[in-house]
């Protein structure tokens, strides 16, 4: 086959791989946000079916993030990307990751119903709820800004990271004032403690997503949400 001919073919190639593994993180960020809204639902409901539902499910988030890492070791192995495709790579690795621990928490959201079974209004009441609904919110515009590219989108993430942070201190503040009101409240309280983390973490990593999407898009690294721009010849 012609020298000149090879060229063009395999860039072709390059780039079906590249939409592969796009379409692959798709797939597995839709699979992540049904089970954190399943999880938060059952959480905020105390729905034990729905639950033991995203505890099952798990394995299927886990074999999403092995097919997403094995396609990218097999595209860095048998090509030499540059530019914004290997920001591209490097960024789907990284939000890879994220999406792996996200669905870590819908199991912990999960694994919380049992014992705040009865306590749905404790979390009403300390903020939870409004908390939850804002991180999960946050979330679904990171993976939104992904799928579209959409940098806009994704920086506007960074200043709610800080809102989710204030409806955190609240609920703890409130979490000791029940404790303190009443001793039969201790032990929810500490579960719903628990809980409130587990969501901080849910915000922290949309916020990690949104600032991969700025590299892609941008080329610009997100250090504290402080652009460091790339390397000039990695512009494009």
């Amino acid at each position: 086959m012609p020298a000149a001919l090879s060229t063009p073919r395999l860039h072709r190639h390059f780039e079906d791989e590249l939409e592969k593994l796009r379409a692959l993180l798709i797939r597995m960020g839709s699979l992540v946000d049904e089970q954190v809204e399943l999880a938060a639902k059952a959480v905020l409901n105390s729905e034990m079916e729905s639950a033991r539902f995203v505890l099952k499910r798990e394995m299927r988030v886990n074999e999403y993030d092995l097919m997403v890492d094995g396609l990218c070791q097999r595209i860095l192995a048998l090509t030499q990307p540059v530019a914004i495709d290997l920001r591209m790579l490097i960024a789907a690795m990284r939000i890879d990751s994220e999406f792996e621990r996200i669905g870590d928490i819908a199991v912990n959201f999960a694994e919380r119903v049992e014992p705040l079974t009865g306590h749905t209004a404790l979390l009403e009441r300390v903020g939870i709820k409004d908390m939850l609904t804002e991180a999960m919110k946050m979330f679904r515009d990171a993976f939104d800004a992904f799928i579209n590219n959409d940098a806009e989108l994704a920086r506007s993430l960074f200043e709610r990271d800080d809102t989710v942070d204030d409806y955190a201190k609240n609920a703890f503040e409130k979490l000791i004032a029940e404790m303190k009101r009443d001793a039969h409240q201790i032990e929810p309280s500490a579960h719903a403690m628990a809980l409130i983390r587990h969501v901080e973490r849910l915000a922290d990593h949309a916020t990690n997503i949104a600032e991969d999407v700025v590299f892609i898009v941008e080329a610009k690294m997100m250090k504290h949400h402080i652009p460091e721009n790339v390397s000039e010849k990695d512009s494009d």
